[in-house]
């Protein structure tokens, strides 16, 4: 299982320190040196220094001959107040520990072993609140924090080529993982989700479907990865068509989709219409690495970022189509001759007044839910007002 933030690193704690010296600076001399490139790179040097220095020191000095227009910089930093500088983006380092603890499914009581990777997991404030959210749990510092992902790509690479054979290796298990959901879109291009994010591979999902429309004999398959919800805006890795599949009333088809993706990453999909058993299907190379980790990670962030709008996307779809539904439904009634018969005529027509309006509404794309529940409900209340009075 893996989570990250490649945003956030021992760099922005550099610029927060930096920013903090830069007011300092204008404020002691009056000078502003932000326009400055050589004396902006010799400041950071000095403040990547001092937050080296910081995690074995309480407090360090920072000495700058003629850093900006002949002036000098000198002065002092505690620790207490580089991690007040720093608050919102030590806390932030906990966001992707907590991401990858949910995706895997584990308490924080279940895991063994905390391994420090990159240097700045040295700063004792993370190891704080690492600890701490664990609980208090001791970390593993006997690895170099600078040499620990070379150690496991080592380990890795070992294993791989058949090399590493002793007896710390032979029962090591390192399983891949899918770093996106892999699924079909629905009708309104609606993300159905197979596999989800975070399954170890090889796997075998399935997800039943139906069709949409009466009689439809051709289904279209559109396969994608992402985790939002419109299809739109997730990564699209193919498509393939099922037909044809026997007539049938909207509903009724079951259409079992299976994914299967095997240790390679490669993906094969499959879906069989289970009264014929007719079947067809795609298969997908690298579909699990198909995407770099900065994109994986960017699609996750967004769908955080957007699920408020993703929420909304599918309440339009779903009231669009309970619309859609009801207008077919009040279409069949008016169209039955014993039905129609019963109607009074200044009833239907009220009730096709009221047709017109919900179908014209539905060509509207940006109709909110609230504009289709309402043209729903005015059908309904005729409709329920016209068959009590016939």
């Amino acid at each position: 299982m893996q989570a990250g933030d490649t945003h956030l690193g021992g760099q922005d704690f550099d610029t927060n320190l930096l920013e903090h010296f830069k007011k300092e600076f204008q404020k002691k001399t009056g000078k502003d040196l932000s326009g400055d490139s050589r004396a902006l790179r010799r400041l950071r040097t000095a403040c990547e220094r001092a937050k080296r220095t910081l995690s074995n020191a309480t407090q360090t000095s920072v000495e700058i001959d003629s850093l900006f227009d002949g002036e000098d910089f000198n002065t002092s930093i505690t620790r207490a107040r580089f991690e007040d500088l720093n608050a919102k983006s030590f806390s932030g380092t906990l966001e992707p520990v907590q991401q990858v603890l949910k995706d895997s499914g584990l308490a924080k009581n279940q895991v063994d072993e905390i391994v420090l990777v990159g240097g700045s997991t040295r700063i004792p404030r993370i190891q704080k609140l690492l600890s701490d959210f664990f609980d208090g749990k001791k970390l593993e510092k006997s690895i170099n924090p600078d040499e620990a992902v070379a150690y496991g790509a080592a380990v890795q690479a070992g294993i791989l080529s058949g090399k590493a054979t002793s007896a710390e290796t032979q029962d090591l298990l390192l399983l891949d993982v899918v770093p996106l959901s892999l699924g079909v879109a629905m009708e309104g291009n609606i993300f159905a989700p197979v596999v989800p994010r975070g399954q170890t591979v090889p796997t075998i999902k399935k997800r039943t479907f139906t069709t949409v429309v009466d009689n439809q004999t051709t289904v279209q398959f559109p396969v994608y990865q992402g985790e939002r919800t419109n299809c739109a805006d997730n990564t699209s890795l193919g498509e393939f068509t099922l037909a044809p599949i026997p007539p049938m009333r909207a509903g009724e088809a079951a259409l079992e989709c299976v994914f299967e993706v095997d240790v390679n990453g490669i993906l094969k999909v499959t879906a069989t219409e289970k009264s014929s058993g007719r079947s067809a299907n795609i298969t997908i190379s690298n579909a699990v690495g198909k995407l770099s980790t900065t994109e994986i990670e960017q699609m996750i962030d967004d769908a955080a970022k957007f699920k408020t709008s993703d929420e909304a996307f599918t309440k339009r779809f779903e009231s669009r189509q309970q619309l859609e539904s009801y207008i077919s439904r009040v279409e069949e009634i008016i169209s039955d001759p014993t039905m129609s018969m019963k109607l009074k005529r200044g009833n239907r027509e009220k009730i096709e007044s009221a047709l017109s309006d919900a179908m014209a509404q539905l060509e509207i794309e940006d109709s909110t839910p609230e504009d289709l529940k309402k043209k729903e409900l005015a059908l309904k209340r005729l409709i329920t007002k016209a068959m009590a009075t016939r």
